[in-house]
């Protein structure tokens, strides 16, 4: 596994190892680490996505227990749509450029992108009402 320290490779092999997952301060006896050290290893693990942690409470305290998390090897793909931004007046404005908050030409109060706004909208709300009624 690419950036993936050995630290974490062994932490992830003893997760793993674990049929319902490893309580943290458990983890941390077994790879010889003091609870600083063994909080930034866990943490730097949930940050890449690879642990999840779950907060339980045993014998009283307060403790987390950590299974791997769930990965996909499946692609995921992701339908991009642009065609409702195509029209968009600030592609073909002459003020882009000097456009943006508190400036003079601001876009809160920019009269085009303001009829361009409610368009969409008003649009948008008769596409839901026909299919609300359709659907009926």
């Amino acid at each position: 596994m690419a950036g993936i320290s050995e630290l974490e490779k062994k932490a992830l092999k003893l997760i793993e190892e674990s049929s319902d997952g490893i309580l943290q301060s458990d983890l941390w006896k077994m790879m010889n680490l003091d609870s600083r050290e063994g909080s930034r290893l866990v943490l730097r693990l949930v940050k890449k996505g690879l642990v999840k942690r779950e907060q339980v409470i045993v014998n009283g305290r307060r403790t987390y227990r950590l299974t791997l998390a769930k990965t996909t090897s499946e692609p995921v793909s992701v339908k991009i749509d642009i065609s409702s931004i195509l029209d968009i007046p600030c592609t073909t404005c002459p003020f882009i450029n000097d456009c943006g908050p508190r400036n003079f030409h601001d876009p809160r109060l920019c009269p085009l992108l303001d009829r361009w706004l409610r368009a969409k909208t008003r649009a948008r709300a008769q596409e839901r009402e026909i299919s609300r009624t359709t659907s009926m």
